[in-house]
């Protein structure tokens, strides 16, 4: 005899309401577990990310450092010079600026769009007590630059808060007097240059890391177990050892008076008179970062290496292939998931590598980041440096994206 349970339509009820809690207490739980981990990204990575891509589009400081001057020349369509109330304007925020010790900050920002205005405006604050209607007259008198077109085309480009002149200036363009944007004369042209160099240093660095990396990478994922754990160490060495201590060392050993340049006038290769120029350029920057950045090749390389199966490799040798036949044709294709891991993790941290370049590359191997890192310690031009950053964060995506696509290979997951 069969017995079934019946229940009733409030007990069925009772069961889902009791299912439902259960489940949303569970994803309760899993959310607090997480959310260590996401407040973390959401303020080391997100927020920062997020103010440095707002900052390269959006700069407030010289319309609140000039309220006056903003308003009047809202009106003004930019051509000749302004009506007495842009004038007057300016002569008011001067004498504020003044008071408030704060003209430097608007000079600095005025001056990187079109030279010479720093001096031009801490002389006006100096002076701004002194000046009367008819301000134009006052202003001229002062100093003749004022009298300048330009200077007010300028003055209006920062009025407005959010602006393109950051990413503009991160190309090497500009936007001319007839509101035109054109390429900067050939002697201020220094960006493009730069990441050009960053792109081409890292991706020198990233083949040398391969060609070093492979075979050590081989190596160490076909010896026995015992043997490779020992060398393992000497690989993961590096990381207990300070970036700046490996950096220095370079310094040491590539200077011309260094151990190689010794060795090699000592073997009879140079002479003292022909030493050669190692350090402070870019054959420096190359051979420091490729050191540097050897392990985070090696690493991804031995995870795939240890998983193929010398099966492989036996069964195209007992099918006639050579040495090398089999190796290329069978062992080399299934480790293009860590060649492909490696080489992504390298020239991504190159492309960003600042403190090896700053120590040891001089100006032929000076990378974007140097800049970058400039302008927010010593120029103060934090638009432009976030201009730089972000189109270095794009290419970089861009980067991730197109290679994913062609290679088809979840990087992520080695496979």
């Amino acid at each position: 005899m069969t017995v079934t349970a019946i229940t009733s339509p409030d007990d069925s009820r009772s069961i889902k309401r009791e299912l439902t809690r259960s489940l949303r207490r569970r994803k309760l739980q899993a959310f607090v577990l997480v959310a260590p981990l996401l407040l973390f990204i959401l303020f080391m990575f997100i927020y920062p990310i997020g103010g440095m891509l707002l900052r390269s589009v959006y700069s407030p400081d010289f319309a609140r450092a000039m309220p006056a001057t903003v308003a009047a020349i809202a009106e003004w369509p930019g051509s000749g010079t302004p009506p007495e109330t842009v004038w007057a304007g300016v002569a008011r925020d001067m004498l504020a600026l003044q008071q408030r010790n704060e003209a430097g900050p608007v000079a600095a920002a005025l001056n990187v769009e079109m030279s010479g205005a720093r001096s031009l405006v801490l002389k006006t604050a100096r002076n701004a007590g002194k000046l009367t209607a008819p301000y134009r007259e006052a202003m001229v008198t002062l100093d003749p630059m004022w009298n300048d077109a330009r200077i007010w085309q300028a003055i209006k480009r920062l009025s407005s808060p959010v602006t393109p002149r950051f990413y503009l200036a991160a190309v090497d363009m500009k936007v001319d007097e007839a509101g035109s944007i054109v390429s900067q004369p050939e002697d201020r042209q220094i960006y493009r240059s730069l990441f050009l160099r960053t792109l081409l240093i890292s991706g020198v660095v990233t083949l040398c890391c391969l060609i070093l990396g492979y075979p050590v990478a081989h190596l160490l994922a076909n010896l026995p177990l015992r043997i490779s754990n020992i060398l393992m160490i000497f690989v993961l060495l590096p990381f207990w050892t300070s970036l700046l201590v490996r950096t220095t060392a370079w310094i040491v050993l590539l200077q011309k008076q260094g151990v190689v340049n010794s060795l090699l006038v000592w073997s009879h290769v140079l002479t003292d008179e022909t030493r050669a120029e190692l350090i402070f350029n870019r054959t420096g920057t190359i051979l420091a970062m490729t050191h540097i950045l050897l392990p985070f090749m090696i690493l991804p390389l031995y995870s795939v290496m240890k998983t193929v199966s010398p099966v492989y490799m036996k069964a195209a040798r007992s099918l006639g292939a050579n040495q090398f036949v089999a190796f290329t044709k069978v062992y080399v294709p299934q480790t293009f998931a860590g060649v492909a891991a490696g080489c992504l993790l390298v020239f991504i941290l190159a492309v960003g590598y600042y403190i090896t370049p700053a120590l040891v590359g001089g100006e032929s191997g000076t990378l974007i980041s140097n800049m970058i890192a400039y302008h927010i310690q010593k120029s103060l031009n934090w638009g432009l440096a976030a201009a730089l950053g972000a189109i270095l964060l794009t290419a970089i995506l861009a980067l991730y994206w197109t290679f994913n696509r062609l290679t088809k290979i979840d990087i992520i997951g080695l496979g």
